[in-house]
């Protein structure tokens, strides 16, 4: 009986520092001042900030985020399989001002930032600042992968990683390829904060 019980405690100690260890349990190493909590209409989606990748736009994505900026904005341009963007904070917000035929041409009252390209890999769940053809174009927008895209590789800012929610990312809506991801009534970030700030 006390061998068996001993048995027991250790498997139950070791399938709970197994599951410590998984990427889901971030909380326990995550960084509360670069964690990002977007919520979705099915649940939250928490992205690790990478200021050590993009320090420039780190910093102002977090100043838009604190300013209450992302709240409501759409996802106006969705890909099945490729990936989600929104951020368009001048003409994407669903709540006041919103302009369905602008959205994804407009950007913030913060400056444009310069690239801060790198060799981080685009992955699922990668999270890409959107721009124009100009590198240093960027501004507000971002995207978020469905699916690998290494042809997006050290050619857009890499600012983070989806680290739990992927699911609620995965039910965002969609548009069509053929309309270039352009999303009718579409989905959108209901809240936005950094995890440091939520009480």
């Amino acid at each position: 009986m006390h061998l068996t019980k001993r048995v027991f405690l250790t498997a139950c100690a070791a399938i709970i520092g197994l599951a410590l260890s998984l990427p889901g349990a971030f909380a326990q190493d995550s960084d509360p001042e670069n964690t990002m909590i977007i919520t979705l209409k099915d649940g939250d989606v928490a992205i690790r900030l990478r200021p050590d990748l993009a320090p420039k736009h780190v910093a102002q994505i977090k100043t838009l985020v604190r300013n209450g900026e992302y709240d409501n904005v759409a996802f106006h341009r969705v890909i099945p399989g490729f990936m989600a963007q929104t951020g368009d904070v001048q003409y994407g917000d669903m709540e006041d001002g919103f302009q369905p035929r602008r959205a994804g041409t407009g950007g913030s009252d913060l400056p444009n930032l310069p690239a801060e390209f790198s060799s981080e890999p685009y992955v699922r769940g990668t999270v890409g600042m959107a721009r124009a053809q100009d590198p240093n174009s960027a501004n507000s927008q971002f995207f978020i992968m469905f699916a690998d895209g290494d042809f997006l590789n050290g050619q857009y800012t890499v600012v983070g990683q989806v680290v739990s929610g992927m699911e609620y990312v995965d039910n965002i809506k969609k548009g069509t390829q053929a309309n270039n991801g352009a999303v009718t009534d579409p989905d959108r970030m209901i809240k936005v904060v950094i995890a440091a700030d939520k009480q």
